[in-house]
């Protein structure tokens, strides 16, 4: 067990993960745990990352920041996901091996997986065929942080564990539309189309204000409004979605990834993670999702009922649909002594409330 007086850094403490690991530490009883903004310490600069080492020498460390972004994001900025992510890794995990630190959980992603993996995916799949095109940065940057961490474990003795959630939501989650997953970017989308479509256009303003778009604000005219909204599929009369909506997708509520990742790390030690018959180590990283998965369209479907949204949906199928099955095996964290608890429709209510308070929006329920 690891004491409550511990010092552990949590790199990307702000972020959608970084912050729900960081509350469940604080809530388990943990008081002494460090992070930094991106103002604070630039992870992508490596003197940076090593005064910060030798200033505060944390003893355990949880690296859960990262260039992240959905389809269309991975799709125009490839060399910044692959960069600044090894990047980030290479000077975090380095300095935690000259540190000493005692334990490392670095969180990855599913996206490591082939595009046309076996489904559901075990940890074992990993590397047995080409990874899918939109991603393939990303998911080479995850995989090289996890066999990182698994080389060091091999080499030095050291105790990294790589976690792989599948898609996250939750609270402090993303929802510019420019670089947003895709869940909270449908809520955000559906959520304005209702507002243009009842033409509750202080809502629309208030939105706005709390995250522009493109540089337009709430401050904005309807007609610029309008066209800059229209340019992410967002009209008074429908919402355009990318692709077909008929990929399979497993989502985790954030808090729950939280749990698994703050269980990983108290219960979890590297030794747990392989069959140690086998010749070969590898493939030690655990699968962390909830082992079902709904299309992207019941996902929508499920939004706008939530939302409260009468308007029309509408595929672009002229758009990617991504890799159309990305379901995890999770029987590894099973065994573990890890489960989910939270199902997709109480989730969806749970981010649509979150998100109508940060905009301060009163609603019917």
């Amino acid at each position: 067990m690891i004491d409550l007086n511990a010092k552990i850094y949590v790199a990307g403490h702000r972020g959608l993960v970084g912050s729900a690991i960081w509350n469940n530490l604080k809530q388990r009883g943990f008081t002494n745990l460090v992070g930094r903004t991106h103002q604070e310490l630039d992870l992508l600069d490596p003197v940076a990352v090593k005064q910060f080492f030798d200033e505060e020498k944390p003893e355990y460390v949880v690296l859960a920041a990262a260039h992240v972004g959905g389809i269309m994001a991975n799709s125009l900025y490839r060399a910044d996901f692959i960069y600044n992510n090894l990047q980030i890794q290479q000077n975090v995990i380095g300095e935690s091996f000259r540190h000493q630190v005692k334990k490392l959980l670095f969180l990855g992603s599913t996206c490591i997986y082939p595009g046309n993996a076996p489904q559901p995916m075990t940890e074992d799949v990993l590397l047995t065929s080409p990874l899918e095109y939109t991603n393939e940065p990303y998911a080479i940057a995850k995989i090289a942080g996890l066999k990182m961490c698994e080389s060091f474990n091999l080499q030095y003795g050291t105790n990294y564990i790589a976690v792989m959630p599948t898609n996250l939501y939750g609270p402090n989650d993303n929802f510019h539309l420019e670089n947003s997953h895709v869940l909270p970017a449908m809520i955000r989308k559906i959520h304005l189309a209702k507002c243009l479509h009842t033409q509750d256009w202080e809502a629309v303003r208030k939105d706005l204000n709390l995250r522009p778009v493109e540089g337009i604000s709430g401050d904005a005219t309807e007609e610029a409004i309008l066209h800059i909204l229209d340019k992410y599929g967002i009209t008074p009369s429908e919402v355009r979605l990318w692709g077909t909506g008929k990929p399979m997708r497993e989502f985790l509520w954030s808090e729950e990834m939280a749990d698994a990742s703050v269980h990983v790390l108290l219960n979890v030690d590297f030794k747990d993670t392989y069959d140690p018959s086998e010749k070969n180590i590898r493939n030690c990283h655990i699968n962390v999702g909830t082992g079902k998965e709904i299309s992207i369209r019941e996902v929508a479907e499920l939004i706008v009922k939530t939302v409260g949204y009468e308007g029309e949906l509408h595929w672009d199928s002229s758009k990617p649909d991504g890799t159309l099955r990305k379901l995890t095996d999770v029987s590894k964290l099973h065994q573990l002594g890890w489960h989910h608890t939270i199902e997709i429709d109480e989730g969806v209510r749970k981010l649509y409330d979150w998100y109508l308070q940060g905009i301060c929006i009163n609603h019917q329920t």
